[in-house]
């Protein structure tokens, strides 16, 4: 069965021969492929071929297309508030964040996702991954979320405080970062990705009314116009850290795939979100998949199976440290191989 029929089945509640797997992978696959992980960011073919040789290698089913918190960022507002890092990639320095100055914001513009900056870097890479993996492999194309891009422009203890200081002005901005996202998600999807992930890594930092009032609607303006749209994408959702009072309205959303961060609770993720809602991820990155044994994975995998049912891809609760060993990821690759959706993790 192809990977991206697996995931469809597993979404629908149909029967599949394994569960899907789809661990975040990124500083680890550059590893895995000998590629300085600066060049695995500036340089679409290099992620493509880092990608699509993990996937050869485990067996896993997804090509993902994230990579660095910076593509869009650049395209807005230029490098002068980023800074490389050899085998990290780039990072936001919060110092000279490209909205220190707020009115800069009236200036800003949504960039072309194919006006050869690091947003076209990201579709291209996507273009080659689907002309070399055909059309049976998931692509996840990647887009930052509304607070994601607003932390990344005003900084991320900036933008905290400009909630109570200037709601009008956050308003606006995470209208202008929805916008980003919707002139992105499309480039991709036409190169050949058929899942759009969104990650608002700041998300779990805010309460249920802040997220209610200020970011839940960007999010749904988002994801309800790709849905409509395009209908054929399956669309995910990434949020950081312990999300657990944001869940009652996150269940509204019109979102596929939820990947659960493990320090949040799965087992409230289920009662709130749904039944049928297909959760990823909750595998702790660090005590189980870096610090543990394959052992210990492969527990760690059902027990989040347990939890989750049959609507359930495995997979880690955020990135895979690119010093995780091996064996410990193959362990994950090898409880999906192991179980089908009905299995239930032993339960």
């Amino acid at each position: 069965m192809d990977p991206i029929e697996r995931v469809r089945g597993v979404i629908r509640g149909e029967p599949v021969d394994r569960l899907p797997v789809q661990p975040m992978t990124m500083m680890f696959a550059a590893r895995h492929a000998g590629i300085p992980f600066i060049d695995y960011t500036r340089d679409g073919r290099k992620l493509a071929e880092a990608q699509l040789k993990l996937a050869a290698d485990f067996g896993l089913d997804c090509l993902l297309t994230c990579s660095d918190p910076a593509r869009e960022v650049i395209d807005i507002a230029g490098e002068d508030s980023v800074v490389w890092f050899p085998d990290q990639g780039p990072a936001i320095n919060e110092e000279r964040a490209a909205l220190t100055d707020k009115t800069r914001l009236q200036s800003f513009r949504v960039p072309d996702p194919l006006g050869g900056g690091r947003m076209h870097d990201r579709v291209k890479s996507i273009a080659l991954m689907r002309t070399q993996a055909g059309p049976g492999m998931s692509i996840v194309g990647w887009i930052e979320g509304p607070l994601a891009l607003a932390a990344e422009l005003r900084g991320l203890n900036t933008i905290m405080l400009d909630f109570i200081d200037d709601p009008a002005f956050t308003h606006a901005l995470l209208a202008f970062c929805a916008d980003v996202a919707l002139a992105y998600a499309p480039a991709q999807i036409a190169a050949g990705a058929d899942t759009i992930g969104m990650s608002d890594a700041a998300a779990g930092l805010i309460g249920p009314q802040l997220y209610a009032e200020f970011l839940w609607p960007q999010q749904r303006r988002v994801l309800a116009t790709l849905r409509a749209r395009h209908p054929e994408v399956l669309l995910r959702l990434h949020m950081c850290g312990r999300t657990d009072k944001l869940f009652p309205k996150m269940a509204e959303l019109p979102v596929d795939i939820y990947e659960i961060d493990f320090p949040a609770n799965l087992q409230l993720a289920r009662d709130q979100l749904g039944p049928t809602r297909v959760l990823a991820g909750n595998v702790s990155t660090i005590t189980d998949l870096l610090e543990g044994t394959p052992e210990r994975v492969y527990e760690a995998c059902r027990r989040c199976h347990a939890i989750s049912g049959p609507h359930f891809i495995v997979g880690a609760g955020c990135e895979v440290s690119p010093f995780t060993p091996p064996e410990n990821l193959r362990a994950m690759i090898a409880y999906a191989r192991d179980h089908r959706p009905g299995d239930r993790g032993g339960r």
